[in-house]
């Protein structure tokens, strides 16, 4: 039971963390119809610009901050010199031009940080462990995440549901020429979408980087589970971004919790930690096929045509 309910904690971690990159590339992917890759790369940003932060600080705090500016501050600079060129472009296009800047910035922040790895430390408040569930403590950082990706959800579901820039944010997705036509500056509201996009992912950047090696690419893995994450919840849905973020998670953390050990009864133990890793590498791709099969628009797409 205790290993149990540390895996699910972690799962629900690892899928609040992929939640705050999905949900920005669902308003962009959803809502201005921009296949944006180079979403792995503010991710990357927030996380180098906090270790630079944080090492010359040691202050968590202001690295905090200073990397989701610092995303925000990027993706508004890219969204003023390419993106919003690509409005009226095909996706072929949108990709082709995104994966540049993928590799464009994964170049620079070697050029910048240099190669060796950097790292941002927890916030002295969260570098300690609490007891959760009777002998078993979990450290607090990992708390602290599922805690912000929380308030992340609430803080989208203000913007999008109570707020008049949500509702043009929500009227945008499906009837663009209308809303212009009303006088809403369709342009200058896509480019603040943009930019909470960015922040986001720059702000998961961050929190996640006690976590990781901050090194070049580190955000190009979640830019895939973030697809995977959009394509499970359906295009353009919040909502499935919040669902499909927290069922990956868990599937994944399960998966590399049980299936090696439930593949001991069938094969040796060798052969059993080999193939359950494989697979349990893979869960999530075969939820998606399977979602797919079932919903071809996801679990809360508008349609299934």
């Amino acid at each position: 039971m205790h290993l149990f309910v540390e895996q699910t904690l972690n799962g629900f971690q690892l899928g609040f963390t992929l939640l705050m990159i999905s949900a920005g590339l669902t308003l962009i992917f959803g809502i201005m119809n921009i296949i944006n890759l180079a979403h792995g790369s503010l991710f990357m940003v927030g996380a180098f610009v906090a270790a630079g932060v944080g090492a010359r600080t040691g202050n968590y705090a202001v690295a905090l901050l200073a990397g989701t500016a610092a995303a925000a501050v990027a993706g508004l600079v890219l969204e003023f010199v390419l993106i919003r060129r690509l409005y009226h472009r095909d996706h072929l296009d949108q990709v082709l031009a995104t994966f540049a800047i993928v590799l464009i910035s994964n170049e620079a922040v070697q050029m910048i940080w240099g190669t060796r790895p950097a790292s941002v430390s927890a916030p002295a408040f969260a570098d300690r462990t609490v007891t959760v569930f009777p002998s078993l403590p979990y450290p607090v950082y990992r708390l602290a995440i599922i805690a912000a990706g929380i308030a992340a959800v609430v803080f989208l579901h203000l913007l999008v549901d109570r707020t008049r820039v949500g509702m043009w944010i929500r009227a945008g997705t499906t009837h663009r020429e209308l809303l212009g036509a009303f006088g809403v500056n369709v342009r200058l509201l896509f480019t603040v979408v943009f930019a909470i996009g960015a922040a986001l992912a720059g702000f998961a950047g961050v929190v996640a980087a006690p976590f990781l090696s901050v090194e070049s690419g580190v955000g190009d893995n979640f830019l895939i589970l973030s697809f995977v994450v959009i394509v499970v919840g359906g295009i353009g849905s919040l909502k499935g971004a919040v669902y499909g973020s927290l069922a990956l998670g868990l599937v994944d953390t399960w998966a590399r919790t049980y299936l090696p050990d439930l593949f001991k009864n069938f094969l040796d133990a060798s052969t059993a930690s080999t193939v359950g890793a494989s697979v349990a590498s893979a869960s999530i791709y075969l939820v998606m096929v399977v979602v797919l099969v079932m919903k071809p628009s996801g679990l809360f797409g508008l349609s299934d045509d």
